[in-house]
């Protein structure tokens, strides 16, 4: 009897143990079932929720281009003198030795609503013309005639070119938000003037009033004189700070990295006319930097 009660409390062991496990597998299978399911609808959903990789931000290929900015972009200077040339723009110009951004890029509608004399105040209702047309992309070439003024003391202040440059991606924003803009930075004023004293004409055409700020008295090297043209370069070292700072806030934006900056005009590449705007040969150069820099993958350093 003791060895019969010994078995059965053995078996009535086995039995409850295995009762557990049959109660531990009924619990354990929902909670893999829905484990399952979850991970079911995870796969499922990653396939159908699945977003195709995202469209490149910048498109390299833009099919139209509306260009504003100031007299560098009109081709000022660069087939007449005191004339504005567009057809040699950089940005949308025609001439088939430029062969401007435009042209490069074999756009076929192009606009260009720079003007001569035009500071980055005065880029955002530019901007406003620009968009009427609905381009892909707009180029922008400001900033040299904040810095060019009669005097340091009239130069843009940084805030106020920084708002008006703002206030410039904005109201593209708000009309085309899919556009592109490329930025180009502001020139060399200091390497301009460098160039450009060498050629006698060149100074006397300064004399009627050109960048003043940078260009009077071409020839002095007192300390005024430097320090006036320090104080002209440091600005626009600053306003092209502001170029790329606000550029990089704008997914469709890309800055030149400082290319327009760092080019190296020399003689042969400035206006015959006033030894300061670029004539045909940099208008080239211009568009070869732009192209470069708009049809890279990625943006420049």
């Amino acid at each position: 009897m003791q060895s019969v009660q010994r078995e059965s409390k053995s078996g009535r062991s086995r039995r409850s143990r295995a009762a557990a496990l049959a109660l531990a597998a009924a619990l354990v299978l929902p909670i893999g079932a829905l484990a399952g399911c979850d991970s079911s609808d995870s796969g499922a959903g990653g396939t159908r929720g699945q977003h195709s990789a995202p469209a490149p931000t910048w498109d390299t290929s833009p099919r139209s281009v509306a260009a504003v900015g100031d007299s560098i972009t009109r081709g000022f200077d660069a087939c007449s003198v005191l004339s504005d040339c567009p057809k040699v723009s950089w940005a949308t110009g025609s001439d088939t030795r430029v062969r401007s951004l435009a042209s490069r890029l074999g756009v076929t509608e192009g606009w260009n609503d720079a003007r001569t004399g035009a500071r980055m105040a005065d880029v955002p209702a530019q901007m406003g013309a620009a968009v009427a047309h609905r381009p892909e992309l707009v180029t922008i070439m400001a900033g040299a005639n904040d810095a060019c003024r009669d005097s340091v003391s009239h130069m843009t202040p940084v805030d106020e070119f920084r708002t008006s440059f703002e206030t410039a991606l904005k109201r593209l924003r708000t009309a085309l938000p899919k556009s592109e803009v490329y930025v180009s930075s502001v020139p060399d004023l200091k390497r301009l003037w460098s160039q450009g004293r060498g050629n006698p004409l060149g100074k006397e055409i300064w004399k009627l009033g050109f960048c003043a700020s940078m260009l009077r008295d071409a020839d002095a090297m007192d300390p005024a004189a430097v320090e006036r043209r320090n104080t002209v370069q440091e600005r626009v070292v600053a306003y092209n700070t502001v170029l790329k700072d606000v550029c990089a806030a704008d997914t469709r934006c890309r800055y030149d990295g400082g290319a327009v900056f760092g080019f190296r005009f020399t003689g042969a590449q400035l206006s015959h006319w006033d030894w300061f705007h670029p004539g045909r040969d940099g208008q080239e150069r211009l568009a070869e930097i732009a192209y470069r820099n708009v049809t890279a993958e990625r943006p420049p350093a």
